[in-house]
């Protein structure tokens, strides 16, 4: 038994004298091979060979008591710490840091000294159910180090001791891969998306992406495809949720349609191979919609009404709360209630267009505001004259009611030349992987033809 010495301690040293009573062993065979073995020749052959080693100088072999010198001195040199794990405590409904930290037996000094550190510490006030906390701790037991996902990307990292608190923050180890997948409609884009491992906020993605050229509601066909570049976001090496589409092609009725993602003063936007702005000065629908439920006809049979009623719009099916955004810029000429229209927005762009939203749960815009193109003003309700939620969309040009689907929208400006030669610079490798994942798709569907 070694005295005195921690029992983990205790094979490290025995390992330390096996390792220099073997080196001991070693440099005594070399002395031994040294030794003079007598002059004799061995005859291989016809030749005579001298197997004789060169002298060695003398070597002085460690004493017992040197060998325990070198064990006594390694008892002295501290284990490497294995790093400090972290208790979880996750946020349940109706509990408050206040009272997880009384749970942990944390005091309410330490706390408040917390709670006081900086800006970012008071919001700690607001944490929700599912929130993750993280602790260290003291020898004694008192909090030592807390951390806390502040958002999708950052840690709040909070230092504590006797002396005082610090708050800073941690990056949280996040990595994105590109992934690529195509589909064949059979009956509609969802269910291809699906089928295809699209979620589908990704599938509303890809329809919004060529909505200005495509309607998706009346010009898509069985055997219409898609080819998909886009990202996938990982945190901590499990996956978190999708990313930014970065490049498309989509073969509607024949026609090829390709959109690419490049930003502009940190602003990502989708363009095509020649440099035009997919996007238009007006998205072509608000929000993004379950179905469209009324068109536009202006001899339509009111429902609730029960009389030919013009039907000045679309009608947009979506769910209660579904965000509506400004479909361009410009500026709010009313934001108010009224009995049909219910909760309703009307916005005055250029060239005379004046677009109208109706029916909302809530407005977020006041009369007189700019608003920018996507931004949003409102969600869907059932407000007014509504038997369901839904947006009511109005398109006027020179104030006569124009059908949103069909009405001519202005473009949104097309790259410079130096964009553009820029852009093409960095779209040139996405064409070619959205180019490698079409043929290899049509060879594996061709190879699986009769």
């Amino acid at each position: 038994m070694l005295k005195g010495i921690p029992p983990q301690f205790h094979f490290r040293i025995t390992r330390t004298k096996l390792f220099l009573f073997a080196l001991t062993l070693i440099a005594f065979g070399f002395g031994l091979g040294g030794l003079d073995s007598g002059g004799e020749d061995t005859d291989i052959g016809s030749k005579m060979v001298d197997l004789s080693l060169p002298e060695r100088p003398d070597i002085k072999f460690p004493t017992v008591n040197e060998i325990d010198a070198v064990s006594d001195t390694l008892t002295n040199i501290e284990a490497f710490p294995e790093a400090e794990t972290w208790e979880p405590v996750t946020v349940r409904s109706g509990q408050s840091l206040g009272g997880i930290f009384s749970q942990q037996g944390f005091s309410a000094k330490t706390l408040h000294t917390i709670m006081n550190i900086s800006k970012d510490t008071k919001r700690l006030k607001n944490i929700r159910p599912g929130d993750l906390f993280e602790f260290q701790r003291h020898e004694d037991g008192s909090l030592k180090r807390m951390r806390y996902a502040m958002d999708e990307d950052r840690y709040l990292i909070i230092d504590h001791d006797a002396q005082k608190a610090v708050a800073g923050f941690e990056a949280r180890d996040m990595t994105t891969e590109i992934t690529e997948t195509s589909g064949t409609i059979t009956s509609s884009l969802f269910l291809a998306g699906k089928r295809a491992g699209l979620s589908d906020a990704m599938v509303m993605d890809l329809a919004n992406l060529f909505g200005w050229d495509i309607d998706f509601v009346l010009d898509i066909r069985e055997g219409d495809r898609f080819f998909l570049l886009y990202e996938k976001i990982y945190r901590d090496g499990s996956f978190l949720r999708d990313g930014e589409i970065i490049g498309a092609t989509f073969i509607n009725q024949g026609q090829k349609f390709q959109a690419l993602r490049y930003e502009i003063d940190g602003r990502a936007q989708y363009f095509a191979p020649d440099g035009l702005n997919m996007l238009k000065a007006f998205l072509r629908a608000p929000l993004n919609f379950a179905y469209i439920s009324s068109n536009f006809n202006p001899k339509r049979y009111h429902p609730i009404l029960k009389r030919v009623k013009a039907h000045n719009g679309i009608d947009y099916r979506a769910p209660k709360g579904t965000p509506v955004y400004a479909a361009g810029d410009g500026k709010v000429i009313r934001s108010d209630y009224s009995k049909f229209n219910g909760h309703h927005v009307f916005i005055q762009h250029a060239n005379s267009i004046v677009t109208k939203y109706l029916h909302f749960t809530k407005r977020t815009v006041k009369k007189g505001q700019r608003v920018k193109q996507g931004q949003v003003i409102g969600y869907v309700g059932a407000t007014g004259l509504a038997q369901a939620p839904h947006l009511h969309y109005e398109f006027l040009l020179n104030g006569v009611h124009r059908n949103p689907r069909t009405v001519s929208l202005p473009k949104a400006d097309p790259l410079g030349e130096t964009q553009l030669a820029d852009f093409q610079s960095k779209a040139a490798p996405i064409l070619t992987q959205l180019s490698r994942l079409e043929s290899a798709s049509m060879y594996a569907t061709n190879a699986g033809s009769p």
